[in-house]
């Protein structure tokens, strides 16, 4: 998820938010298939919208619409599935990664004050979560993937922001938090975690996939109905920003200008290559057959063969 590179961004001069028609030949890009792809016969990286400062965060509702975040602006916005762009809520408390729960709730990673936030998506009143853990400030919640049942898993790196008014990092570890469907936080015990990012689980919610971003690998868990994490192992050796997974199981990784697809046994599939820098990844659109990209300035999509999987 979002990173130092937002340091860079705050450089930039503001651009103009601009919806563009797709237009696939105007993106370099190519898929670099190892063996059979998830990627439509003949599909292509389009570039939907631009002049964002840092997106992030993408997350269908129920529809299909998607939701995304531009942090450094502090917007989330909406593209919906007849391909308009609107401005969902501004401001959203620097909100980063996103994630729905069943009841079509909005779950936020609300990084300006270290905060977890659920936002009623009719009225847009939000309710804290998180704020803490042992009285001490968060490092800054990130990526959230959200169960069935309303309990929820989000990872907590420390990336220092500019627009901090805090102190230096109050907690002693960089940690995955499990949030219970009564409200109880407790640290999930992942092991040896050095910088947790990208966070994803299963459509049946018993097992969990948790990029070490800082370390370069990436685990899986096997999870108790309680909220446990056994049986932990290495899914592969590489880290993630954000993540996805499909109906077959496959695991979507966004790294440096590319989207990496791994089967669900941990074997690499496909590389999606991406103009810019991909923070992350969702599938959306009617039929759920759309993927989409998170990635810099822009927002980008590429048609499936294969349906992404609710609360992504």
């Amino acid at each position: 998820m979002f990173r130092t590179r937002f340091l860079i961004a705050l450089a930039l001069p503001a651009l103009p938010l601009v919806a563009h028609s797709a237009d696939p030949l105007s993106v370099a890009n190519t898929v670099r298939a190892e063996s059979e792809s998830p990627v439509a016969p003949g599909a292509k990286v389009e570039k939907l919208a631009g002049g964002f400062k840092f997106t992030e965060g993408p997350a269908p509702d129920a529809d299909g619409n998607v939701y995304f975040t531009d942090q450094p602006n502090d917007k989330i916005l909406k593209w919906s599935t007849d391909g308009k762009l609107t401005t969902f809520m501004e401001p959203c408390g620097r909100s980063n990664g996103l994630s729905f729960d069943k009841n079509g709730t909005l779950w936020a990673c609300a990084d300006e004050k270290n905060e977890l936030w659920k936002i009623d998506v009719k009225t847009k009143e939000k309710t804290v979560v998180v704020k803490d853990f042992g009285g001490k400030l968060l490092n800054g919640p990130n990526d959230i993937w959200v169960r069935d049942d309303g309990s929820a898993f989000f990872s907590d790196p420390f990336y220092k922001r500019p627009y901090w008014k805090r102190g230096p990092i109050e907690q002693d570890k960089q940690a995955v938090y499990f949030v219970s469907t009564d409200g109880k936080l407790s640290r999930a015990d992942a092991g040896d975690i050095k910088q947790p990012n990208g966070i994803i689980g299963t459509p049946d919610g018993k097992t969990l996939y948790v990029a070490d971003i800082g370390a370069g690998k990436t685990y899986q868990y096997d999870v108790e109905k309680d909220g446990a994490l056994k049986n932990r192992k290495l899914f592969c050796s590489q880290g993630s920003d954000g993540m996805t997974i499909d109906e077959v199981g496959n695991v979507y990784f966004t790294l440096g200008k590319a989207v990496t697809i791994y089967d669900k046994g941990g074997k690499k599939v496909t590389a999606i290559d991406v103009p810019e820098g991909t923070t992350n990844v969702c599938f959306g659109g009617k039929d759920m057959r759309t993927l989409f990209i998170t990635a810099g300035t822009g927002f980008y999509s590429i048609q499936m063969k294969v349906k992404g999987v609710a609360r992504q």
